[in-house]
């Protein structure tokens, strides 16, 4: 099996009732392109942003994306003329080249629909990105919920949007499997209560993540897995 149960979690008779995702390096390989495009917008302004700095750009909410910024290139930096300029030419790149999904997901929600495990998304993204790059791969019909941090008034890492989340789809939190691909991400839907599991895209876990994460799976289709294991168990 490929995946890693780190936190187990005893007295767990009905285990996971439904799946919460993260969008972007979750469902769509394009947290690459978002690392290539934040360094590309601050360079635009001056900035030389490296790709482990990128990378810390993750799911983080205006607010947060602007502490960030800040705490890297002092305070004269603007979040949203770089985050401006990232979406154009990152729009501009997809327009041209098109997006990839990750491996595993088409399996992943045929297996999810066939048991009616209820799911849903949970995205920092805002709307029309959310239909435009998941209806370039027949994606977008295939989630009966999408929840975005438009929602809520924290977005992550605060808990919020997983909050909604598992509202939405009507099952408690504790019951969520939470599939994210970043810290912030995976700090959100642990806040929450959720189980938050990571799903490995442009690096792979620290400590930071392993602390606090249910399980740790190399790719969607171990989802597939994990499930059939805790409801032989369950």
């Amino acid at each position: 099996m490929a995946y890693e149960i780190l936190h187990p979690r005893p007295g767990f008779p009905e285990g996971i009732r439904g799946v919460l995702f993260d969008m972007d390096g979750v469902i769509l390989d394009s947290e690459k392109l978002y690392a290539k495009f934040w360094a590309a917008g601050c360079e635009c302004y001056g900035y030389h942003m490296t790709y482990q700095q990128a990378l810390g750009m993750r799911s983080l909410s205006a607010q947060a994306g602007q502490e960030y910024l800040s705490s890297l290139f002092g305070p004269d930096i603007s979040y949203f003329q770089v985050r401006a300029k990232r979406i154009e030419l990152m729009d501009a790149y997809i327009e041209e080249n098109g997006i990839e999904a990750k491996p595993g997901i088409f399996q992943l929600l045929d297996y999810l629909a066939a048991r009616n495990i209820p799911y849903a998304i949970t995205t920092a993204s805002p709307n029309d990105r959310i239909q435009n790059h998941l209806g370039r791969l027949g994606l977008y019909d295939r989630f009966p919920h999408i929840c975005t941090a438009h929602e809520v008034k924290n977005g992550k890492p605060a808990p919020d949007i997983y909050l909604l989340g598992a509202k939405t789809i009507g099952i408690p939190p504790e019951h969520c499997l939470a599939l994210e691909d970043s810290y912030t991400g995976i700090l959100s839907a642990h806040r929450a209560g959720c189980l938050a599991s990571i799903v490995p895209d442009l690096d792979q876990p620290g400590e930071n993540i392993r602390s606090i994460a249910y399980a740790k799976l190399d790719s969607l289709a171990d989802v597939i897995d994990l499930m059939e294991e805790n409801s032989s168990h369950g």
